[in-house]
């Protein structure tokens, strides 16, 4: 694509700012939290919200723990409208939130939304008007005067409405006021018309006024909107009586970096939506902001659990769907395909168990999954064509108590993957501990051993075995150094296999009520290595078992060849 000057920066980069927020690493605090999901979410939708959808999102939201919620634009519908009132009129309210509404400066509008929000305990009324000069040129065609003149009428007009809401015992209403399009805007008339704002509102420390910052389209780097801020901060009259809030929205896929920076920079406060949905690319994805702080050490206070059941409910309400990979809520973010990844992650976490360590730092994971209500197994490994033998060992350890010698787990994740190859999908954990039991536990295909009776003379053991081989039963004695290298002997003599026995572990399978056994076995014949397994209550069965798995195992591979 050529530069043939048909873009160019539509941003205002302020002159006079420090940059001293550039030397902070991180945040340390969380900002005040406002979701705008009900409404700067909702106008998004490709069918908005019902009342009750609204109802379930708004008790959703409250459970999560915002204290303060955008329940709508009142005058803009009357659905907007009677959501407001029925949340009030019903006590849905929870007596530690706060609900925001949004309004022009217009007075019917101003009217209507004291009108819906009487009754309300705290209330936020937002008054916001476009100052770009995209806007004021091409859409109001109107001057900067002419454009604080509306600000400054829906100001003294709100200021108006609130004296009598005041005079009629309502709850309590804080101002707040928007630059719409501020990052469009030149920052010097940004800070005079919010001035001007801040003039008629006359904030205190006790009643504090919101400027709010949005970035309404975003045209710059995030850099420069944490400049941006910077300068407002410092050009705004009495910077400590307001709370300077940040509304970001994605255009250029940098909202939640506008963020971290915009709070760096000063910032006090964040309006978002869960899952970033909102106009066009969305408004800044408060779930990727909030566990990014948490990732950090630092508690976001929203409550983040149980995001699978969030994401359920979301999906629901919205008709939207959360992106397989969006960060923290996608269902494969903690998802590991690749063998090396799963080999790392498998040996992070037994390293962190065994070392009883408290600080999470688990390669490829950059928070512990269940802190978010996801399950390691089901979620942090999963099992394809590009698995290795740690994840798929990972999965019979943790799920099954199945702990494979490292030359078996190879061995059996080379032939998982080949199973997931041919077939062109996922496997399930329970599909793999099939796998691992149809082709390589207590198999007796080919040969059997029915019975053994051993007698030991110091080192050396007869064994009289009766095994079952090409559907008969026959009758033999054999030596050895031991009771499974006699049964060896026997099976050896009989299938005409004249393989060693190489290794031989076993452990409990722990948590099973039953208290078996299992067992696993390799044998070695013609410079290729057999493994088999075998399970049973008895330990010394389960060894023969596994010898005899191993040996069947051989045959079918000569049968093939």
């Amino acid at each position: 694509m050529k530069n043939t000057g048909k873009y160019a920066s539509q941003f205002f980069a302020p002159s006079g700012v420090s940059m001293d927020w550039v030397k902070k690493t991180q945040i340390t605090n969380p900002p005040i939290w406002c979701s705008v999901d009900l409404r700067d979410g909702n106008q998004a939708l490709i069918v908005p919200m019902s009342l009750e959808e609204k109802i379930e999102f708004f008790k959703l939201l409250c459970k999560i723990g915002f204290k303060e919620i955008e329940v709508g634009f009142p005058a803009a519908s009357e659905t907007e409208y009677n959501f407001c009132r029925t949340i009030i009129e019903q006590g849905l309210i929870p007596d530690d939130v706060t609900i925001q509404v949004l309004t022009q400066s217009r007075e019917h509008i101003i009217a209507k939304t004291f009108e819906a929000i009487k009754g309300a305990k705290h209330t936020v009324v937002h008054l916001y008007n476009s100052t770009s000069v995209a806007q004021r040129e091409q859409v109001f065609k109107k001057s900067k005067e002419e454009i604080t003149e509306i600000a400054k009428f829906g100001a003294e007009l709100c200021k108006k409405y609130r004296e009598k809401a005041r005079a009629n015992g309502d709850g309590e209403i804080t101002f707040e006021y928007s630059p719409e399009s501020f990052t469009g805007t030149e920052p010097e008339y940004a800070a005079e018309i919010c001035n001007e704002v801040i003039k008629i509102w006359e904030p205190t420390p006790e009643d504090k006024v919101i400027i709010n910052l949005p970035v309404t389209v975003s045209h710059s780097m995030p850099h420069v909107y944490a400049n941006q801020v910077e300068y407002m901060c410092k050009n705004l009259i009495g910077r400590e009586n307001l709370i300077i809030s940040l509304h970001p929205h994605n255009d250029r896929g940098c909202a939640v970096a506008d963020s971290e920076m915009g709070l760096l920079a000063g910032g006090d406060r964040i309006e978002g939506t869960l899952f970033g949905n909102g106009e066009r690319t969305g408004n800044v994805d408060i779930v990727t902001l909030a566990l990014n702080m948490y990732s950090q050490g630092i508690d976001p206070g929203l409550d983040f659990t149980n995001l699978p059941e969030i994401t359920k409910v979301y999906e629901k309400v919205t008709r939207m769907h959360v992106y397989e990979r969006q960060p923290y809520s996608g269902q494969l973010v903690f998802a590991a395909f690749s063998g090396s990844h799963q080999d790392a992650i498998a040996k992070g976490m037994k390293w962190r168990d065994e070392k009883n360590i408290d600080v999470w730092n688990v390669p490829y994971l950059p928070i512990d999954p269940s802190d978010v209500g996801r399950v390691y197994e089901a979620d942090v490994i999963r099992i394809n064509s590009q698995s290795g033998k740690g994840g798929i060992g990972y999965i019979l350890e943790t799920q099954y108590s199945l702990s494979l010698p490292p030359k078996m787990r190879e061995q059996f994740g080379y032939h998982v993957k080949n199973i997931s190859d041919h077939e062109h999908r996922e496997l399930q954990p329970s599909e793999v501990y099939d796998i691992f039991l149809r082709d390589y536990v207590n198999l007796t295909a080919n040969v059997d051993v029915k019975k053994a009776v051993y007698e030991e003379r110091g080192e050396n053991v007869t064994a009289n075995c009766v095994i079952e081989i090409g559907g008969k039963e026959i009758e033999h004695i054999s030596y050895g150094n031991g009771r499974l290298d006699a049964v060896s002997q026997a099976l050896s003599a009989l299938t005409g296999f004249d393989y060693t026995l190489e290794s031989y572990t076993q452990h409990a399978l722990e948590g099973k009520s039953s208290s078996k056994a299992a067992s696993y076995v390799s044998i070695k014949y013609n410079g290729e290595i057999y493994w088999g397994t075998g399970i049973h209550q008895d330990i010394m069965t389960a060894s023969v078992k596994a010898l005899v798995s191993a040996v069947n195992i051989l045959i079918d591979a000569h049968k093939q060849n």
